[in-house]
């Protein structure tokens, strides 16, 4: 017999009164996950040298991580919600700190590679179950605005701490450690996992596995990652990097067609399109790619232009951490009962984009102080404040038995959104500085400061294009984004009633 409106209300007046410590578990996983896609950048030079992988090959310490994380995050997310998002959990932590080990311990290029393709394999199977189990696990307006405002800041500023930690590290300690480190925040992850968190009942989706859909997403996703790969080292009119592209269309498009004739399949489509899930999605993965880019630009840009060394570099990235995690447990959360969705998003991308036009004035011999510094506290801000309520609307209104899979259409829209902000906006900074030289070669009498100054002035063309990705980022929230406010929100009951959301009950599809 299906419960009463009343019934539910009464439920959810019974929250998991271990929430909050679950969150301090998940909020670790999340971060050892982020941090790690930039702390191995970090320690890359030690490691090529030590373990004597070619220039040629460096780039798959990045790549192979970036293929195995970005290709089966759908599957990671289907999985979760076949096995159950806590054992889908502690298996990817688990996982995840075996691979750590191995990429540590690694005593040659073939060792390093399959660690890195191993850590997104089970990053892939960690990350979607982390989202969706805060999405289960938090279901009063108000608190979940808190947890997701946490989440969405290490989400936004984890990248930030793995370059400092990475700096740590790699100049006291050894690369090694870079690895090792995940180890320990595995372990206590787990174990407070397994001990801690309890998944609610009935939310699993134990359809059988859309074996199909898995081999055409998983082969689609890795020819898109890779080819944006290929056209940094390559070129975008190589016949390898066209290729990957042609591939990587038809191999989707043939998903969504077989996704919408099959019974259980791996993305139900009703997830992908509702108007404001897909709004996060486009708008999320857009704005990933400027602060993907911007990161590789200032990494660059501090460390060979300004001379800093690596540990000086990961806390010049600070101010940028720290104006994440106000806009987002601040701002975001704090504003996210009161006002609609795209009334963060929106104008959070705007004021991501004014730090981001703050850092195409930059020059060689450009103040941190009085250019870098309000540049990154302006982008942290404006990124944190949007990434809070995209990170709660992105499984806003998913059937429980969908969350994971919505998770993960999460994860894939930032993964792919880094892989193309790195490719992309890296194309155009070299094209830039090879055209300066040009135009600028035959006056130059400082060869050195020519290739400085062509260096930058290829950053700030590729950031100029960064603040416009932003902006598109910023108008598609504010198009697509129509959600009201979460306490003005009517939610549908199983037995066709509804109930007013001053019950503090999320919106739940039936």
């Amino acid at each position: 017999m299906p419960k009463t409106a009343e019934s539910r209300a009464a439920d959810t007046q019974l929250p998991d009164p271990r929430r909050w410590k679950a969150l301090v578990f998940i909020a670790l996983a999340q971060l050892m996950v982020v941090l790690d896609a930039t702390i191995v950048n970090i320690a890359l030079p030690s490691a090529q040298q030590d373990l004597g992988i070619s220039d040629a090959n460096r780039q798959w310490v990045i790549t192979a991580y970036a293929l195995a994380f970005g290709g089966l995050l759908l599957f990671g997310g289907r999985i979760a919600d076949l096995w159950g998002r806590k054992r889908t959990f502690v298996v990817g932590l688990i996982g995840f700190a075996a691979a750590s080990a191995l990429g540590g311990a690694a005593a040659n290029e073939a060792m390093m590679l399959g660690s890195r393709a191993l850590q997104g394999a089970f990053g892939a199977l960690l990350a979607p179950a982390a989202l969706s189990l805060l999405a289960v696990t938090f279901t009063d307006v108000r608190e979940r605005a808190k947890a997701f405002g946490i989440y969405g800041a290490i989400a936004g500023g984890g990248g930030a701490v793995g370059l400092i930690l990475g700096g740590f590290l790699t100049e006291y300690l050894n690369w090694r450690w870079t690895f090792f480190v995940n180890i320990p925040f595995a372990v206590v992850a787990a174990i407070g996992a397994y001990f801690v968190i309890r998944e609610p009942a009935g939310g699993r989706n134990r359809s059988p596995l859309d074996i199909p859909g898995v081999v055409l997403s998983t082969l689609g996703l890795v020819a898109l990652v890779y080819g944006f790969t290929r056209a940094e080292s390559d070129g975008w009119a190589s016949g390898m990097t066209i290729g990957l592209f042609v591939a990587s269309a038809v191999l989707l498009a043939s998903f969504v067609l077989v996704e919408s004739k099959v019974k259980s399949p791996l993305l139900p489509l009703r997830v992908l399109l509702d108007r404001n899930r897909g709004g996060v999605y486009l708008s999320l993965g857009l704005a990933v790619i400027s602060m993907f880019g911007l990161f590789l630009f200032l990494t660059y840009y501090l460390q060979i232009v300004k001379g800093f060394s690596p540990v000086k570099t990961g806390f010049a990235f600070l101010p940028m951490m720290a104006g994440m995690i106000t806009g987002s447990t601040q701002i975001g959360a704090r504003l996210m009962t009161r006002v609609a969705p795209r009334w963060l998003m929106g104008p959070g991308f705007l004021v991501a984009a004014v730090g981001m036009l703050l850092l195409t004035q930059l020059e060689i011999g450009s103040s941190y102080a009085g250019l870098i510094l309000p540049g990154q506290l302006l982008l942290g801000l404006g990124m944190g404040t949007a990434f809070m309520p995209a990170m709660s609307m992105a499984t806003h209104g998913v059937e429980p038995r969908d969350a994971g899979v919505a998770s993960a259409m999460v994860n894939t829209s930032q993964q792919v959104g880094g892989a193309i902000g790195t490719a992309l906006l890296n194309t155009i900074a070299a094209s830039a500085t090879t055209a300066y030289l040009v135009d600028n070669a035959a006056g130059a009498t400082n060869a050195q400061l020519l290739q400085a100054q062509a260096m930058v002035h290829g950053y700030a063309s590729a950031i100029w294009w960064a603040v416009g990705i932003l902006v598109v980022a910023a108008a598609i929230a504010f198009a697509l984004i129509t959600t009201g406010r979460p306490n003005m929100t009517v939610v549908a009951s199983g037995d066709g009633e509804s109930v007013e959301d001053e019950l503090k009950i999320p919106v739940v599809a039936h």
